[in-house]
């Protein structure tokens, strides 16, 4: 249906944003700490805060600080944090066993969050790049990466990562038929409850550079990821594969990049209605950070317009390093 509007004088737009009451009270949607997804980057050691060059105020955590920061983002609201490793490139091997390794990074940072916050919901990220020496999601062999075996491989991970109390698992591997496998294996071994965010739609994007190297697969990549994440021209295969993971048992579906994928992000939750997320990625977060630094722009007032910008083009929360400050600034 077409809306009314009288003609002019009798419709003047401009008196609904005549003041701030006004435009607060006609105002479509709203950003709230609850829409915010906190990623983490855990580190070994102890005591330990390393910034991220690319990522400027983004640093590498050690456990124990990594437990301080979600201990400060409960305090503030944030409903969820999200743990990336940087593994040791000594403990990154061809079969990737360091990913289902109960006593990992992550896995020690999942059982240090929630002894010390039980309510904070801890989500992992389900791929074999951050322990794969030659940096790619999925085995490699002869150069191209193995989907079947991969699969396997990341059940492991996942159920490794479920023990250990995750609350939601990401699985962010693009791997054909991983959802389904997952969602198995977690209902036969007790973990009915684990809620499952797929990575849906996931691009293989230019912007994900800053976040290689927060996590230390930079040097490691051999090649691309073309031949499992989606292909930049393509819109209606998203779709498809949102269909996909929704009927392999996932609870919620994310699209990644974010800015650059708002179409995908409106279409996927106008055609499912499910509850929809995207990921504010490293790349977009070092622009912002970077133009503000500069003085190019406020980048408080940018980082606020580009989250509401998820808002409004319909997903129920975004995952955003920006997440704290965010925070800070909506509590007041």
């Amino acid at each position: 249906m077409s809306p009314i509007i009288a003609p002019f004088p009798a419709a003047r737009p401009r008196r609904l944003r005549s003041s701030a009451a006004l435009r607060n009270l006609t105002r479509e949607h709203e950003l709230s700490v609850n829409d915010l997804i906190w990623p983490v980057f855990v580190r070994d050691g102890e005591g330990i805060e390393e910034p991220i060059s690319s990522m400027p105020g983004v640093v590498r955590r050690s456990v124990d600080k990594v437990v301080e920061a979600a201990i400060e983002a409960h305090a503030m609201g944030i409903p969820a944090i999200c743990l990336f490793p940087y593994t040791d490139p000594a403990l990154k091997t061809e079969d990737c066993a360091e990913a289902w390794n109960p006593n990992n990074l992550c896995n020690r940072a999942i059982h240090g969050i929630k002894a010390a916050v039980p309510d904070m919901a801890v989500m992992t990220d389900v791929a074999l790049d951050p322990y794969n020496i030659n940096g790619h999601d999925g085995f490699v062999v002869d150069g191209k990466i193995l989907n079947d075996e991969t699969v396997e491989a990341l059940v492991k991970m996942t159920l490794a990562q479920a023990d250990a109390g995750a609350d939601i698992i990401g699985p962010s591997d693009m791997m054909d038929g991983r959802i389904g496998a997952m969602r198995s294996a977690l209902e036969a071994h007790g973990h009915q409850n684990v809620t499952i965010l797929s990575y849906s739609a996931k691009y293989a994007s230019s912007y994900y550079g800053p976040f290689r190297d927060a996590v230390g697969a930079s040097g490691a990549l051999k090649g691309d990821k073309k031949t499992y994440q989606m292909d930049a021209g393509n819109a209606n295969e998203a779709l498809r594969m949102i269909a996909r993971d929704l009927q392999e048992g996932a609870d919620m579906v994310m699209v990644k990049p974010g800015i650059a994928y708002l179409d995908i992000c409106h279409r996927v939750k106008k055609d499912f209605g499910v509850p929809t997320f995207a990921y504010q990625v490293s790349g977009e977060y070092a622009m912002i950070q970077a133009a503000a630094l500069n003085g190019w722009i406020d980048g408080e007032k940018v980082m606020l317009e580009s989250l509401m910008a998820f808002r409004r083009a319909g997903c129920d929360g975004v995952l955003t390093y920006f997440a704290p400050q965010v925070a800070r600034i909506l509590n007041g």
